[in-house]
């Protein structure tokens, strides 16, 4: 193989790296499932944990219990012997039992458990709480401070500052950062080409201009020796 296409294998492999990367980091995490377990649900056909029977991946979270455990539900209210995990990123993550998810009360503070939009849940992880809101947005298991803290977090919603905001926003960034990163590499790999070539045709001019050379030497040699013999016939 040509050493010069070297680089352009190694463009191409970085580029279908990075679309690889960029399509796991725009695909959101599977709802009400840890992160350790994402990669169990990630097969076609999964099994319950408890072993008694498996599911496809089309019934996860379709809100009808088909594993006695709960395994094909972790993010619905479906099973009762369901866990609903909330990432809380912020504060402490914590597991939840199913019977609370979509029951109007915010019991995580990234409000991930309230996703059906019947109750807004202002994300308040990152002032380190686990404060629920009713509809009147009053209501509080934490108690204390529950008056400030929930004007806090109305004010966060209605400024559109919050945690999954400037998570999202960090996650096109590295987007934008792989993307110009491959476009960086080719454009230095085809000027590496680009390079190459040009140094491949000087040295055929040259080759082609030291064959000429020899080539005048040669004849001019053989016209001298032609000349010289003349003289003495």
């Amino acid at each position: 193989m040509d050493a010069s296409f070297i680089p352009l294998l190694i463009a191409c492999f970085l580029l279908a790296s990075s679309l690889t990367i960029v399509h796991s980091l725009s695909k959101p995490p599977l709802l009400g499932v840890h992160p350790l377990d994402e990669q169990y649900f990630a097969s076609e056909v999964i099994k319950c944990k408890d072993n008694s029977k498996s599911f496809t991946r089309d019934r996860l979270n379709d809100n009808f219990c088909d594993c006695v455990d709960g395994t094909d539900e972790p993010g619905t209210s479906a099973c009762p012997a369901g866990k609903f995990y909330c990432r809380n990123i912020g504060s402490t993550p914590q597991f939840l039992f199913s019977s609370r998810v979509n029951d109007h009360f915010c019991d995580c503070c990234d409000g991930s458990d309230e996703y059906d939009g019947n109750v807004n849940c202002p994300n308040t992880c990152i002032m380190g709480g686990n404060i629920e809101y009713k509809t009147d947005h009053h209501f509080s298991r934490v108690g204390g401070l529950v008056g400030d803290l929930g004007h806090v977090g109305a004010k966060q919603t209605k400024s559109g500052v919050s945690l999954d905001d400037l998570i999202q926003k960090l996650k096109g960034l590295k987007i934008l950062i792989i993307i110009q990163v491959v476009i960086t590499i080719i454009v230095v790999v085809f000027r590496i080409l680009r390079r190459r070539a040009r140094s491949k045709r000087r040295r055929y001019h040259k080759v082609i201009q030291h064959l000429l050379f020899c080539f005048w030497f040669y004849t001019s040699l053989m016209a001298d020796f032609l000349m010289g013999s003349s003289k003495y016939v």
